[in-house]
């Protein structure tokens, strides 16, 4: 979908999301998400950026990927098309939950035995992160939530956003970031590193320190909702930072037209409906990122000349087959 699609393939690809049509289930999927996550925390070798924490898009929903568990590995799976969550071991045994309305004390509890029947036995922190009041797993009956077609539709989103930002990692040869989904956040991330390190932030916590030790700039999509400190974003939208901001960031232009700079955020916002409702959403996805990350490295004066990559020469292998070289 990278040119102009018709009106109803678009709403296929890039259905409407308004938060408040889905966000009791938001809430909800996001604290299932957290248990998840703290699981994948708790099992995965520790990776520098807590990159052994995010899940993953797949074909169907949201992965752990695979984690190792003494002599076998486990994965689990949230299926938002199938609404399942399963829980496969290497060893051939599987447990599989419906998704359901149901409150997140009764997700937590059903997980735990779940993976204790497969014999993997893991202890997860109770409280959930990054949310404003936050009430622990095993006490939750506040959210409880679960709108099949909602959760569907937010995969579809994350599905299309998670392919546009892998287009765009193509674009860049320096160290960045796998696509991640963040639980604590929720919200789908990728980022770029200029490779140096960055000055150190005042009264940042151990987590923030280690995720912000280099000079980034990153891309993502949130759903919207509701941040610790009193920050609210009503609807989705589609993100852009620096870290730390150089100057004159905040005042650079960026594409498309409806993009503006949120100072609450201290990023660049992107409407998703704004994007979902253009002639070629992928395409004004994509300007967006590639008119930020052309700003934020440019004024933060990143060795553009080594990072940026190139387009590969003609080849006599290419001239015979020419998928070794896509455009």
């Amino acid at each position: 979908m990278g040119s102009s699609s018709p009106p109803a393939a678009r709403a296929t690809a890039w259905p409407p999301l308004p938060l408040d049509g889905w966000k009791e289930t938001r809430d909800t999927l996001h604290m299932w998400t957290q248990v998840i996550g703290k699981i994948r925390l708790a099992l995965s070798p520790r990776l520098n950026h807590w990159w052994h924490a995010p899940l993953y898009v797949t074909a169907r929903g949201l992965t752990t990927s695979s984690m190792p568990c003494d002599t076998r590995t486990v994965e689990i799976r949230l299926d938002l098309l199938d609404h399942n969550l399963r829980v496969d071991a290497s060893d051939g045994r599987r447990r599989v939950l419906p998704l359901l309305p149901r409150t997140v004390r009764s997700f937590h509890e059903e997980l735990l035995a779940a993976l204790h029947a497969l014999d993997v036995d893991v202890h997860v922190w109770r409280m959930p992160v990054e949310v404003p009041d936050p009430i622990p797993f095993d006490e939750d009956e506040v959210h409880r939530a679960y709108d099949p077609d909602a959760a569907s539709r937010f995969f579809r989103v994350l599905a299309r956003t998670d392919e546009a930002l892998k287009s765009f990692a193509g674009g860049f040869v320096g160290k960045q970031s796998p696509v991640h989904f963040f639980w604590g956040s929720f919200d789908l991330a990728q980022t770029r590193f200029s490779g140096r390190r960055a000055p150190e932030r005042p009264g940042a916590d151990r987590i923030t320190r280690e995720a912000y030790s280099h000079e980034v700039l990153s891309f993502g999509f949130w759903p919207g909702g509701a941040l610790p400190g009193g920050v609210s974003v009503d609807e989705p939208i589609f993100y852009a930072y620096a870290a730390p901001e150089p100057a004159g960031f905040r005042d650079a232009a960026a594409r498309p037209a409806a993009v503006r700079y949120d100072a609450r955020l201290s990023e660049f916002v992107l409407p998703y409906e704004a994007v979902r409702r253009g002639a070629s959403p992928r395409d004004a996805l994509l300007a967006f990122c590639e008119s930020v990350y052309d700003a934020g490295a440019t004024l933060g004066g990143w060795d553009r000349a080594a990072l940026d990559a190139k387009p590969p020469p003609p080849s006599r292998e290419a001239a015979v087959h020419p998928g070794l070289h896509p455009e």
